[in-house]
């Protein structure tokens, strides 16, 4: 079932794409650390203005984290996620050269990067098979492990915006649209909901 699972989202979605909108790969890293407990749409909105002016770390440096607070300030945790930019944005001049380091070691170092961040980071920008977890578990890390040992290798490139975008869109936690879900017929959710009339 599990390989038949990801067979049809490969079918139906052969290379899925993440929503947060960037430039490169450290506008994208700061999308990340800014959706922490904010939407993808709420972060494009607040960053489309952004990313126009900063699209570096040593512009974001120049911008500082008053001016970074005033592009950021509909998002929640605006002033924490601003001093973590911030601060990241200099250890990335300093210690690698303002690139995007793709290491987990030297992503978890970054302030507001955590497994989770650094996860998205390898996965979407370095091409690694990893999985984005903050589902609660005995932990999110024995979560993450039992999803890569679950899902077939073949398959772990994309697996984790399948699952993110069929959560977001289908298998909605409130009200799932199983009338349109494409897993219907092999899933054991036994209180399908009907097509609205």
């Amino acid at each position: 079932e599990i390989e038949e699972i990801f067979r049809r989202f490969h079918d139906i979605e052969p290379e899925p794409k993440g929503e947060l909108n960037s430039v490169n790969e450290f506008t994208f890293l700061v999308a990340v650390v800014l959706s922490a407990q904010a939407t993808d749409m709420g972060v494009n909105r607040a960053t489309s203005a952004l990313f126009k002016a900063v699209d570096t770390p040593e512009k974001m440096l120049a911008l500082g984290e008053e001016g970074l607070r005033d592009y950021i300030k509909s998002i929640g945790l605006y002033r924490a996620k601003a001093r973590n930019v911030i601060a990241l944005s200099k250890i990335l001049v300093e210690k690698h050269g303002g690139k995007v380091p793709g290491e987990r070691e030297a992503l978890e170092a970054l302030p507001g990067v955590g497994r989770k961040t650094a996860n998205v980071v390898l996965n979407i920008v370095f091409g690694e098979p990893t999985i984005a977890v903050d589902t609660p578990g005995k932990s999110p890390y024995d979560v993450e492990k039992g999803l890569l040992k679950a899902i077939p290798e073949k398959y772990l490139r994309h697996a984790h915006h399948w699952l993110i975008l069929h959560g977001r869109y289908v298998c909605k936690a409130r009200r799932p649209e199983c009338w349109r879900c494409h897993m219907a017929d092999i899933c054991q959710f036994r209180e399908k909901s009907p097509a609205p009339v």
